[in-house]
């Protein structure tokens, strides 16, 4: 095999930034030599999302940006977009070869010949064939880590490309699991993000679950911390708030997916929940947790989403002690049951919707911070350092601004808030005694 050098690049979730990572270990492992993006790289892998349109027509941006760093690169697409719509990449000029759900774990199999191809290969084979769970963690380029739980998808909402792309649910055992956390331990990240298309689900056709299995990562004393990323209300229980409460290493921090404050539309979404019981999960966190950071995922201009509709989603919003938005502006896509729906919002409609959920999220993220002035917190630093500054988020996700310090990146620090900074984020003060442990610590 022609060995060379390889450069990445992801799209999309947490969950492909995992997988990322663990396609980069394999290539390394087989001799390949990772080097940044703008450098000229032998081979691109880029690894795609499909969740909106925007997402394919950043894949033909990335794969031009790559050939004109070397022309002769050879160019690999995985992911969702290469699961969905593989003969529409092989269309993009310079696309070499195309992996399917299936293949994008075999990148190296597959790099047997690394010469330009007139027509691209294309190895994709329907969704209902894809069963096996890849484990794997995102590791080397971030303060945080992403540690893949779970893949796939059973709940087919009538908006979501997802069960197309990446099949049923999935996951490994608990053990396992555990196994490779404590392989991420070795690592020098701080804190673990635990990833997935829907970690709720997790040991849904087993005997164990999500709750069984954060009891089991939260003895592992080697992390310092973990996160829990999007989790479906209806499987956000009060035994896992309860328990995250009272753990020393899962922050106070969640985010649930809403999409709409509509019970009618979240009907016709197929979602699994109501509005009450969406209230209800957001009102037993902050009885038990009235500093937690809550995220909210929402979708704008659905079919059927009248003025009134919307009115709904947007006061209930507004009523809830929320912490930032994710505002998702509906886009059509191929295979979904609402692409032929009737009550399409005209994309103006949307647009200023969209606007209007924008402008209240950086009211409720406004709100929360100022909640949190003068109270004190341990921060993880990040190595970024933009104009001699460098920033890092608290357990509870408030975003932190400091002057550039290199003994902090990657180190945790307790600090004290002092205000909102014009950028937004929050000016802060280190604790004595807490600086002097952290300076000696290696990073």
């Amino acid at each position: 095999m022609n060995y060379g050098t390889v450069a990445y690049y992801t799209l999309g979730c947490k969950l492909n930034f995992a997988e990322t990572s663990t396609i980069g270990r394999n290539l390394t492992e087989e001799g390949f030599a990772k080097i940044p993006f703008d450098e000229g790289a032998n081979i691109y892998v880029i690894n795609t999302c499909s969740v909106t349109e925007q997402a394919d027509k950043k894949c033909r941006n990335i794969v031009r940006k790559a050939l004109s760093f070397n022309p002769d690169a050879f160019i690999v697409v995985v992911g969702c977009y290469a699961q969905l719509k593989p003969k529409e990449i092989a269309n993009i000029l310079g696309v070499d070869l195309v992996l399917g759900a299936n293949e994008k774990f075999n990148v190296v199999h597959h790099l047997k010949d690394l010469q330009k191809k007139e027509e691209t290969l294309i190895f994709n084979n329907e969704i209902k064939e894809t069963k096996v769970f890849t484990p794997g963690f995102s590791s080397s380029d971030r303060t945080r880590s992403f540690l893949k739980i779970q893949d796939g998808c059973n709940y087919f909402c009538s908006f979501c490309t997802i069960p197309l792309a990446r099949g049923r649910s999935r996951n490994a055992s608990i053990e396992d699991t555990v196994n490779k956390a404590k392989e991420l331990a070795k690592t020098p990240t701080k804190e673990v993000v635990l990833t997935g298309v829907n970690i709720g689900d997790f040991g849904y056709d087993s005997n164990e679950s999500f709750y069984d299995l954060i009891q089991e990562l939260d003895k592992i004393e080697a992390i310092e911390q973990y996160r829990i990323s999007s989790i479906e209300p209806n499987l956000l229980t009060n035994a896992i708030i309860e328990f995250v409460a009272t753990s020393q290493r899962f922050v106070h921090h969640f985010h649930i997916p809403m999409q709409s404050g509509s019970d009618k539309l979240l009907k016709s979404m197929r979602r699994r929940y109501d509005s009450s019981l969406y209230v209800s999960r957001i009102e037993k966190i902050k009885s038990l947790m009235p500093d937690c950071a809550i995220g909210v995922d929402v979708i704008v201009g659905y079919p059927g989403e009248t003025d009134e509709e919307f009115m709904k989603t947007y006061n209930l919003l507004n009523t809830l002690p929320i912490s930032y938005l994710h505002v998702f502006t509906y886009s059509e896509r191929d295979n979904t049951t609402a692409l032929r729906m009737e009550g399409s919002v005209p994309m103006n409609v949307r647009r200023d919707r969209s606007k209007m959920l924008r402008i209240l999220s950086e009211k409720k993220k406004r709100a929360f911070y100022e909640d949190n002035i003068n109270k004190t917190e341990t921060v993880v630093f990040e190595a970024s350092n933009n104009n001699g500054f460098m920033n890092g988020f608290t357990k509870n996700y408030v975003k932190v601004s400091a002057p550039y310090n290199p003994l902090m990146v990657n180190q945790i620090g307790n600090v004290r808030m002092l205000g909102i900074n014009e950028n937004g984020t929050m000016d802060i003060e280190f604790e004595e005694a807490k600086m002097e442990t952290v300076s000696v610590r290696k990073g």
